[in-house]
């Protein structure tokens, strides 16, 4: 008995367009490793992420290891590609969102950040971390996770999602009274 292998389909990739003002905003700095890219886009699917940058430096999330980790993600979620963080930095102020990006030296924790306003979570390098224009632009706000039992960081992919479920556990919670 052979595994067949070869091309069953081939699709157009569908063109996805973000709203007019996102609220809610991912954008991936050098982001390369395919597994990390696909599980990015999923949990931004999940998490409710209106649209993606992505900067230069990044995998294709249209290749066969993102679309695999991704389930899919690409179909629903509107990706964009950004030269430059200053370009990226633009189209976020012309929206209205705060930029906060993750950092292991960020003195806020992730839960700490007002993730009901108009936000852009910026993830950084698996080896590299955030790239220098990203950590100096005048609009970056800088978060962290914190970590016990002397662990320095998290996974990409892992750090980018616990953050984007805060701000989908901030954004379903019922207003308070006051």
């Amino acid at each position: 008995h052979k595994l067949l292998r070869g091309v069953v389909a081939v699709l157009r990739r569908p063109l996805l367009v973000p709203p007019p003002r996102p609220s809610l905003v991912l954008v991936l700095d050098r982001v390369a490793d395919p597994g990390n890219m696909g599980a990015l886009l999923r949990s931004a699917a999940g998490a409710g992420v209106d649209v993606v940058l992505l900067l230069d430096g990044c995998c294709d999330p249209w290749g066969l290891k993102p679309l695999r980790a991704g389930m899919g993600a690409q179909l629903r979620l509107p990706t964009m590609g950004v030269a430059t963080f200053s370009v990226a930095a633009a189209m976020l102020a012309e929206w209205g969102c705060a930029v906060v990006a993750a950092d292991a030296r960020g003195t806020r924790a992730h839960w700490q950040v007002d993730w009901k306003r108009p936000s852009a979570l910026v993830i950084g390098s698996e080896a590299h971390g955030l790239a220098d224009d990203v950590l100096s632009h005048s609009s970056t706000e800088l978060c962290s996770i914190p970590l016990s039992n002397e662990v320095e960081s998290l996974n990409a992919a892992i750090a980018g999602s616990i953050i984007m479920y805060e701000a989908n556990r901030q954004r379903s919670a019922p207003e308070k009274n006051v």
